[in-house]
């Protein structure tokens, strides 16, 4: 007899947080212990069933508030992994549907952290559970692959910021660093950015312009900014 398929939903949450060995920006995401078989011990993606009175996106977004205290303003459905070998020793198929978040750092640091929920950096994870290896995988080819030309990397930053610090997320996000001289001049001559009046004060630098996104090519150049 075929086993029974089972759907659930797991999230890929990305946050910006210095290196513990660099202290440059890197990408970390958080990660759950599991608490039973399959995989006890192991850390996975946080996520879980879908119950059949809620949605995909509110299935994902309670999942998050239930295992990682995250409500994430970003929230897009990334991609379905349902192969036959996921869970070869469960009773039942399951297949995931995966969502990935960005999030700010001060909305990472009001999630939970402990024995079972820890944030680690994205490129030196442990061995996880199930498939959530490869998903984190992909889940970082897409982020790289998207930054350069949307809107993503606001969600790391807010409404408003200066050059420098969308800089400082596309070398994060890329690992690599980039020429100050010639990423002004990409965004400038990309007209997606719309300069403010306000300027960024305080550091040990002249104050910096802030800038924002064009919200009037919002859609053209990368949807909504939230999936849900």
């Amino acid at each position: 007899m075929n086993a029974p398929i089972s759907l659930a939903v797991s999230t890929v949450i990305f946050a910006l947080r210095p290196h513990p060995t660099t202290r440059r920006l890197a990408l970390w995401v958080p990660l759950v212990r599991r608490i039973r078989d399959p995989h006890q011990g192991r850390w996975a993606l946080p996520g879980g069933p879908m119950t059949p009175e809620e949605g995909l996106a509110a299935s994902a977004a309670r999942n998050l508030r239930e295992t990682t205290q995250l409500a994430p303003q970003y929230l897009e459905q990334l991609y379905a992994f349902g192969g036959l070998d996921r869970a070869p020793t469960a009773a039942e198929r399951t297949v995931s549907v995966v969502y990935w978040a960005l999030v700010r750092p001060e909305e990472a640091d009001a999630g939970a952290a402990g024995v079972n929920v820890r944030w680690f950096v994205a490129d030196e994870l442990p061995e996880l559970a199930f498939d959530h290896s490869l998903i984190v995988e992909y889940a970082l080819w897409r982020l790289r692959n998207k930054v350069e030309y949307s809107r993503i990397a606001a969600a790391f930053l807010g409404e408003s910021f200066t050059l420098a610090e969308l800089r400082g997320v596309h070398e994060a996000v890329l690992q690599r660093t980039l020429d100050p001289a010639n990423f002004r001049r990409q965004m400038e001559a990309s007209g997606r950015l719309v300069a403010t009046d306000a300027f960024r004060t305080g550091g040990r630098h002249r104050p910096a312009r802030l800038f924002r996104h064009d919200r009037s090519i919002q859609l053209a150049d990368n949807g909504p900014l939230t999936g849900r």
